[in-house]
């Protein structure tokens, strides 16, 4: 990565922390993995698919769950007829990845630095 583009992702603030939380909990990894596959599901398709291995969700605790990950952008709804159809968006999770990335060689660094430090 270049210097020019590591300034850049430590000069760009943004709020990380929802996204990191929405993804903390297995049943919205779920619900994101069964969204990634790119087509648009409703409440309805998400509550009978089989998200968590032998238990089912009720539409309600899947739409709390979805309304975690939307406030973190990570899926949007879309009004189809009297339904709402979720899909996920991988442009906070680019971010995130991005980040872990930056953070990764920060310390890939600074272990370097380290290691020349102990070994001198």
């Amino acid at each position: 990565m270049s210097p020019k583009r590591r300034s850049n992702i430590a000069a760009r603030p943004r709020p990380r922390s929802p996204v990191f939380a929405a993804l903390g909990d297995e049943t919205r990894l779920a619900l994101v993995t069964k969204l990634s596959s790119g087509q648009p599901r409703s409440i309805s398709q998400l509550t009978n698919s089989q998200l968590n291995k032998g238990s089912r969700l009720t539409r309600q605790a899947i739409t709390k769950h979805l309304r975690v990950l939307e406030r973190a952008g990570i899926v949007h709804s879309v009004r189809v007829g009297r339904e709402s159809r979720f899909e996920f968006d991988p442009q906070p999770i680019a971010g995130i990845q991005e980040y872990l990335d930056f953070v990764s060689e920060q310390w890939d660094h600074a272990l370097s630095r380290l290691k020349s430090f102990v070994e001198d």
